[in-house]
């Protein structure tokens, strides 16, 4: 058999690139990079050529993603949940609802903010732009409920105080599915996430 190739030794894409530099602004946006570091780290992240490469430059911020290559599902094609290019990058519901569901693509990073109201995001009709992509909920007095397919791989790691970030759809989904993490606060609220199985009517959303 032959050996699988090292992901770290593959040749990242501008995509690949474009998708690091843009955590590198959102960290000097939050105040973690200066603009100088900022234009450091870009100078050195367009000459990067492998994966491997990329890693260095988000190292040292939190939640930030390791560049991977698209994973390969089973019989060396990439799976068909994996690509396309994310229309929007974020849900917000303020004393109000918010759902987004059916036919779309969820970006590498996606921010879901419900401030004494409620997000929906169901991803069982959804795509992804690349091989691991983020969710970062924060729920203050509020609600956000995720619903994903059965087959999805799903980490997640945030936070509950005075509410509850509900951790029963972790785990892994099929060989070479993408990978979803789900991170957060829920401050006197409710994150939660569930498996559904796929539906006839992907835009009827459960309750």
């Amino acid at each position: 058999m032959s050996e699988q190739p090292d992901p770290m030794s593959m040749r990242a894409s501008d995509a690949d690139r474009e998708r690091v530099a843009q955590v590198l602004h959102k960290a000097m946006a939050d105040g973690r990079l200066t603009v100088s570091e900022l234009d450091e780290r870009l100078a050195g992240l367009y000459k990067a050529k492998t994966f491997g490469e990329l890693v260095p430059f988000t190292r040292d911020l939190p939640d930030a993603p390791v560049p991977m290559p698209l994973v390969p599902a089973v019989g060396g094609q990439l799976s068909p949940m994996v690509g396309g290019s994310a229309t929007s990058t974020a849900s917000m519901a303020i004393m109000s609802q918010t759902v987004r569901s059916g036919d779309w693509v969820v970006p590498a990073h996606y921010t879901a903010s419900a401030f004494m109201g409620e997000v929906k995001l169901d991803l069982r009709d959804a795509g992804f732009e690349a091989a691991e992509c983020t969710i970062t909920a924060t729920a203050i007095m509020g609600a956000i409920r995720i619903i994903v397919p059965p087959d999805l791989t799903v980490r997640i790691d945030g936070i509950g105080f005075m509410g509850e970030f509900k951790r029963a759809a972790d785990g892994p989904g099929v060989p070479g599915s993408p990978v979803l993490r789900i991170t957060g606060l829920a401050l006197m609220a409710e994150v939660s996430v569930k498996r559904r199985p796929r539906k006839p009517n992907p835009r009827q959303l459960d309750r």
